[in-house]
């Protein structure tokens, strides 16, 4: 697993720094590590990566992963591969891990403090690497005696700091990060866990009243058990179902404690007034030798308001064309009896004066 991390911070002509301006992530989980790179208006870019190892160099992991006792301590090692074209100091840190909205995972910022798993790791502050080289760096992984079983994120970090320009000409000052996962599943009782939280629903009609509408679905998605989950599921309404996260989207990653919001879109829905609405969530645990302990899915359900006004629209033009147009028959009824009635009445007084004569 792979991270690139950029901070910046912005010089003024007192020297000080602005804060940070800028954060990103390169890589995923699974993905082959790629290089990071840093440039500096007066240096040559700095290439680097930084990937799990052994004692002899990187051994193919893409994250480090231990399952540990209250207690126990583990040694592990990490590879910072140097790919510029001078010798580079980087600073190594380790920290607390979490996963963005976007589902992908990031540590604490620099100056953030950790309160968990991030200090259970034991690293040097820097290690020097030359030019081309690659260099394995040791650590540990010191679990308290007393913590709770499950999950428990943290990530190393190598960083160097670069000086770029600004629009405004400004010097800023970038920090950039590139780093590993490192996840502790500490032994005891494991219980994934999940639930949907705050289901809400909103029909959007279309204005052609032979088409259907789309109901908009948001949701929460809490992880309150003590693994790692992937949130997936499906939204049904009114006959149609729309499975989430999209085929598109990332992977949706829920360490313990977790919420993470979901939207999701369901289309060709007609409107019923009331559409009854089911979230369903079939999370999926994960564990660190990949087997999944059986999940039961859970449910939430919201009835979505759904007035067909564009149907109700075109009914009421019909209803007014038809009652129009009877109207009309009525009254052209009414006039043509009104004339045969006046032409009744001019016979009936045209009749004594004809005999008159």
């Amino acid at each position: 697993m792979l991270h690139l991390t950029s901070r910046t911070r912005r010089r003024t002509r007192a020297g000080a720094l602005l804060a940070v301006a800028a954060f990103a992530l390169l890589g995923a989980f699974g993905a082959t590590p790629a290089l990071a790179a840093a440039d500096d208006v007066d240096a040559p870019e700095i290439r680097w990566s930084v990937t799990p190892a052994d004692e002899s160099g990187p051994d193919g992991r893409t994250a480090v992963e231990h399952t540990l006792d209250p207690g126990e301590t583990v040694d592990d090692h990490i590879a910072v591969r140097n790919a510029s074209q001078e010798d580079i100091t980087f600073s190594l840190t380790a920290a607390d891990g979490f996963f963005t909205r976007n589902g992908r995972f990031d540590i604490l910022a620099t100056g953030e403090e950790s309160v968990a798993a991030g200090t259970w790791v034991e690293i040097a502050e820097s290690v020097s690497v030359p030019a081309g080289a690659t260099v394995v760096v040791p650590f540990a992984i010191h679990v308290p005696e007393r913590v709770e079983p499950g999950d428990h994120a943290a990530g190393i970090t190598a960083s160097v700091l670069s000086i770029q320009s600004s629009e405004d000409g400004a010097a800023v000052g970038v920090e950039s990060r590139v780093g590993v996962r490192v996840l502790s599943r500490v032994t005891g009782e494991i219980t994934p866990s999940a639930k949907v939280e705050s289901p809400t629903g909103q029909f959007a009609a279309s204005w052609n009243p032979f088409r259907p509408g789309e109901i908009t679905v948001t949701f929460d998605v809490v992880n309150d058990g003590n693994t790692r989950l992937l949130a997936q599921g499906a939204v049904d309404a009114g006959g149609q179902s729309t499975a989430f996260p999209a085929a598109d989207e990332n992977p949706q990653e829920l360490l313990p404690g977790d919420t993470r919001p979901f939207t999701v879109i369901v289309d060709d829905v007609w409107p019923l007034f009331l559409v009854p609405t089911t979230v369903t969530l079939g999370a999926e645990a994960l564990t660190i030798d990949g087997s999944t302990p059986a999940f039961v899915p859970v449910t939430a359900q919201v009835t979505v308001w759904a007035v067909p006004w564009p149907q109700l629209l075109l009914v009421l033009g019909i209803v007014l064309v038809v009652g129009a147009v009877v109207w009309g028959r009525i009254r052209s009824r009414r006039r043509v009896r009104s004339m045969i009635e006046e032409a009744r009445e001019a016979g009936r007084r045209e009749g004594p004066q004809a005999r008159a004569q």
